[in-house]
């Protein structure tokens, strides 16, 4: 066995505290134990320790990157789930692909849209200050004091 492949066993083989993994991601033990709750993290116990794997950290790390882009929880866990199937992983990816797909389309049809109401309000902006500097122009200086 190689190096790498002894470094790589030797991760795989790793536990994580649920404090370890609230550093690393920048998550609450809140938000740990609620994607426990809904069936994404897997964590063994020890007495009340939980016990994080190399799997659960991975898979944490996909859960966040799915939330970032917009997946729904459900949407994540479904595509997560897939990878137990004995397929080669072929479900997974193909599932995983045909959502990501559909996701960044409807990412790019948003960039589309709030573009298009930056520049609206950007237009909306130089209207009303337009206004707004002639109505204080127009206001007579003695009504000021």
């Amino acid at each position: 066995m190689t190096a790498t492949e002894t470094k790589d066993r030797t991760n795989r083989d790793r536990t994580y505290s649920i404090t370890e993994l609230c550093r690393e991601f920048d998550v609450t033990p809140r938000t740990l134990r609620f994607y426990e709750q809904k069936g994404l993290l897997h964590p063994a116990r020890r007495g009340w320790t939980r016990l994080f794997s190399y799997r659960d950290r991975a898979r944490l790390q996909l859960i966040l990157r799915g939330k970032k882009v917009g997946f729904a929880l459900e949407e994540i866990k479904e595509m997560l789930d897939l990878y137990n199937l004995r397929d080669g992983q072929l479900t997974q990816l193909r599932i995983a692909s045909t959502k990501m797909r559909e996701r960044l389309e409807a990412l790019r049809k948003q960039r589309v849209e709030l573009e298009d109401a930056i520049a609206d309000l950007e237009r909306t902006v130089v209207v009303v200050d337009g206004m707004l500097k002639e109505r204080e122009g127009a206001t007579p200086k003695a009504a000021a004091s």
